[in-house]
């Protein structure tokens, strides 16, 4: 007879402890250490009749799950998704069905609980066949809210309204964003505000900085109001945007008027910042409701090259406008 994998506890209070990892989480720091052991938990005092939960082992997705189902006892089903998200684990296949029944296998839930229905977040449906996983455990997939803190409401009827169904992105989810985005380029940004510090002075520096920002702050900030669909066309107009100073300053403010020096400078500025602006603002594709695998993909194919191009033009023209000025003692 196989032997029971052990059922772990847990509570619903969050410690001190948590909240700094989840800070720490926001932060990027040691990204992908934020995450607890799959396997089934248990919260408060479960008994077979008792609902199964499934979520990531991503800290935040486990906490928040298990804050948002105080005062229930319950199970709560744990995948193994490399301390991914759920909604970003779907997307990568992490959250999806082989792992879920591997993971109702490994710990023997059909021999704990007497029903075969899980409860699943709404945003890990893009991983889940349904179908397979109940031709496979015998476990029926029933998908809960979006938001875990909706649960209590779910719970009393077991249907989500259209409210608890709807996909937010406000303000507030973008900016969250930020830091662990900001966190990521500060090496690369230091790099090359050291090389551009040599090639162009400061101004070259305080250029970088602001595509760099542009990208990473500006573009979630702004996201829903900047023009187009598509997340590489948003970089590339907010980029253009943001260079256009620059390039203007390096025309109006030549002292002994527009030479080819100035020309090529502004076009410098206009050629390397959008593309920055750009890629950077493909990192928020797989954190956001307005796009899909297929339309990410695409985008990538579509633009890259593009992107990469301009780019080269630019630290082309960069490296001509400084060594024109290294030979002419400017």
């Amino acid at each position: 007879m196989a032997t029971l994998s052990p059922i772990l506890p847990t509570t619903s209070t969050l410690t001190w402890q948590n909240r700094l990892d989840h800070l720490l989480a926001r932060w990027g720091w040691r990204r992908g250490e934020h995450r607890v052991a799959p396997g089934l938990y248990a919260l408060g005092n479960p008994t077979p009749d008792s609902g199964v939960f499934v979520t990531a082992n991503y800290t935040l997705s486990f906490d928040a799950l298990r804050a948002a189902l105080r005062g229930h006892d319950t199970y709560i089903l744990v995948l193994d998704t490399l301390g991914i998200n759920v909604w970003c684990a779907a997307g990568k296949g992490t959250f999806g069905t082989a792992e879920l029944v591997r993971r109702v296998a490994a710990t023997h839930l059909a021999e704990v609980v007497r029903h075969r229905t899980l409860v699943l977040p709404q945003l890990g449906a893009p991983g889940i066949v349904a179908h397979e996983v109940k031709k496979r455990s015998g476990f029926r997939v029933e998908y809960g809210p979006v938001r875990a803190a909706d649960l209590p409401a779910y719970l009393q009827t077991r249907q989500a309204t259209p409210e608890m169904r709807r996909v937010r992105f406000n303000l507030a989810d973008r900016a969250v964003l930020i830091p662990v985005e900001l966190v990521g380029v500060l090496l690369p940004l230091l790099v090359a505000a050291v090389i551009l510090r040599f090639l162009s002075g400061w101004f070259g520096v305080w250029a970088a900085v602001a595509a760099v920002l542009a990208g990473v702050v500006l573009f979630p900030l702004l996201l829903p109001w900047i023009p187009t669909r598509e997340f590489s066309t948003k970089g590339f107009l907010l980029g253009g945007a943001v260079a256009a100073p620059f390039a203007l300053a390096m025309l109006l403010g030549a002292p002994g008027g527009i030479g080819y020096h100035e020309i090529g400078g502004a076009f410098a500025y206009l050629l390397a910042m959008p593309p920055v602006t750009a890629y950077l603002a493909l990192n928020f594709t797989g954190a956001t409701p307005f796009t899909s695998r297929t339309g990410v993909k695409r985008e990538i194919y579509r633009y890259i090259r593009p992107m990469a191009g301009m780019f080269g033009a630019g630290v082309l023209l960069t490296l001509a406008a400084a060594v024109m000025r290294w030979v002419g003692g400017g």
